[in-house]
Formats: C-alpha cells, structure tokens, sequence
C-alpha cells in the first residue's frame, strides 16, 4: 500500500553519547510522512558497527565522522567495499566543506555537524526513498 510508511532498522554509530542522543531525538520516530524508524541499533564501536552490519538485517547506517579512534567516514568506505549489497550510509561530516571526504568514504549521503535535525530527518528520507526505489527497480517482475 502507498500509504503506509517504509520503516527502517537503523544503525547509529558514535563514540560519543551527546551525538547519538542528538541524533536521535532530533529525527524521533517519524522522519518523514512516508519513512518510520522501526528501531534504532546504537553502537559505539567499530567493531560493533561491522559484526552488526555484517549479521543484522538493517536498512540504513548513519556514522558519525567524527568518532574516535575510527572515524565514521573511513569505516563508511570499509564497510561500502567488504560488504556485499551494503545498506546505504549517511556520515556525519565535522564541518559542510568535508563534502569532499563523504564522496570519498562512499557514503550515500553527508550531514554536518552540528546537527539540524531538519536536514537529517529530510536526508533519511531521500535516502531512504531511493534505496527503496532501487529494491523495486531490482526486484523480479514476472512469474
């Protein structure tokens, strides 16, 4: 149905607790009419992030670019080139300018910090609708 709203498992990957609460209150349950979160997955860790992406089915990763020791952008291009039919990936950059290193990171989509949450929430969306239109164009059409 058209109506109801795709809902994604999401990944939020930071060392620090203040963004990953950030993130999360800011884009709440519904980031837009059509895309519910289902469930957040938070991680701290890179290694947490990879065993999760690896053996959970998730539908988006967010990675904070910011974290410490491993940085969400190089963990972004990590995980685009190791895991087969990865699920997109948005990356918190430090600053608008570091465009250029989401590019490099793989990453499907790129949002500054500080976080708006306006531009987060809409980002999920977009993202989320054109994953899902990829799903469709991919999916076998007769039987």
């Amino acid at each position: 149905m058209a109506d109801t709203p795709r809902t994604l498992k999401v990944l939020l990957y930071s060392d620090d607790i203040a963004t990953r609460d950030a993130v999360r209150i800011g884009v709440g349950k519904r980031p837009a009419k059509d895309v519910q979160i289902g469930s957040w997955r938070e991680c701290a860790t890179a290694a947490a992030v990879i065993e999760a992406a690896d053996n959970e089915d998730l539908d988006l990763l967010i990675l904070d670019g910011e974290a410490t020791p491993v940085g969400g952008m190089g963990l972004s291009k990590q995980l685009k080139n190791e895991i087969f039919d990865c699920p997109p990936i948005i990356v918190l950059t430090g600053r608008p300018s570091d465009g250029w290193l989401a590019s490099w990171s793989q990453a499907d989509a790129a949002v500054p910090h500080p976080i708006d949450p306006l531009i987060l929430s809409s980002t999920i969306a977009e993202v989320a609708r054109r994953h899902s239109d990829r799903e469709q164009l991919a999916a076998p059409t007769g039987q």
